[in-house]
């Protein structure tokens, strides 16, 4: 606790003082004895216990089987553990204590100044020392036996103030207890969240990779298609070159043959018709050689098209459309059916 920034303050020394020797459970000056927390504040040691209590409401006793317990601190929510000893088992600040010793010392040893008690405003030579429950204000005593509260029912200024400080501190420890509930709530939604995030990011995971997988198969089977197209249309246009070749063959016999006829058709004279043919062919066989060109082989209507290796997509865009999460309870039907048709 920075007890020199307090007294540096503006005021007496001593008021900064009492500044910083006020619970923040009670608001009143520390009660012996004073424990420090882990997180270097202070507390009464009664008010750690109702504070304790109210956040561990099942911890009984120091005698309890229970282990230990925890609660927040009232000025900084910093989490605070206990043993088994609970509030008995924090350290005391001997340091607060000596000081509010000296302070109490102080205090006692000063006279007391006009203004330093409340003074009431219809008598100032009276101080406020009665409770009017009535009209639920302090009041003087003269104000009850000649003045405004002659007619109403009053009660002692401290017994009120002990029960309205009772009170209060019990609602402060309500508060508290329901500020950590609240904590503990808001740290269990941010986990959520986080899980939420995390599994995610994980189906995100596992989905791109099951659409990859169906890609690559995809990529796969294309390519296994591809490549009988393509061994098909090495096949055929290996056929018709060799049907072309044969073709321009048969062609160019054919053109040497017309050139030889040509000249046989120019001789006038018989000898010379005669001897104008290509070995071992009579005139009668250059006709018969030169049209086997029809005899040769060749392609059927319609050998060119590749109709036949059109493929249909619909029913894979359909399901692909369809492609859906599916509950838990249809996923197991589905195997169900599967480990059936397996069976079968």
């Amino acid at each position: 606790m920075d007890f020199q920034a307090g007294i540096l303050q503006d005021g007496s020394p001593m008021e900064s003082l009492e500044k910083q020797l006020i619970c923040p459970i009670c608001l009143e000056m520390f009660s012996k004895p004073v424990v420090i927390l882990p997180c270097q504040h202070n507390l009464c040691r009664k008010c750690a216990n109702d504070v304790f209590q109210a956040a561990n409401p099942y911890w009984q006793n120091r005698g309890s089987l229970i282990s230990g317990g925890r609660f927040r601190c009232p000025s900084c929510r910093h989490e605070v553990l206990l043993d088994r000893h609970g509030v008995y088992g924090l350290q005391r600040n001997l340091l607060v204590e000596n000081i509010i010793d000296i302070y109490k010392q102080e205090c006692s040893s000063r006279p007391l100044k006009k203004g330093e008690h409340p003074m009431c405003k219809e008598h100032e030579d009276e101080r406020i020392n009665i409770y009017c429950v009535t009209c639920e204000v302090p009041t003087c005593s003269m104000c009850k036996v000649f003045g405004a509260h002659k007619d109403c029912e009053v009660a002692p200024l401290e017994t009120v103030f002990q029960g309205q400080k009772t009170e209060l501190n019990n609602c402060i420890s309500m508060l508290v207890a329901g500020n950590d509930r609240i904590q503990t709530i808001i740290s269990q939604l941010e986990d959520s969240c986080q899980s939420t995030e995390e599994n995610s990011e994980a189906a995100k995971r596992e989905l791109c990779a099951r659409f990859d997988a169906l890609a690559a198969l995809l990529e796969e089977k294309k390519a296994e298609l591809l490549q009988r197209i393509s061994q098909e249309q090495a096949d055929k246009t290996a056929f018709i070159q060799s049907l072309i070749c044969q073709y321009k063959e048969q062609l160019e016999k054919s053109s040497r043959l017309v050139e030889t006829a040509i000249q046989a058709a120019e001789e006038t004279g018989g000898a010379a018709f005669l001897m104008v043919r290509p070995p071992d062919l009579p005139p009668p066989r250059w006709i018969v050689e030169a049209s086997k060109g029809g005899r040769l082989e060749k392609i059927e209507q319609g050998y060119e098209s590749m109709d036949a290796f059109s493929v249909s997509l619909d029913h894979l865009t359909q399901a692909i459309h369809a492609l859906d999460f599916d509950p838990a309870d249809e996923d197991e039907e589905y195997f169900d059916g599967e480990e059936e048709e397996v069976e079968e």
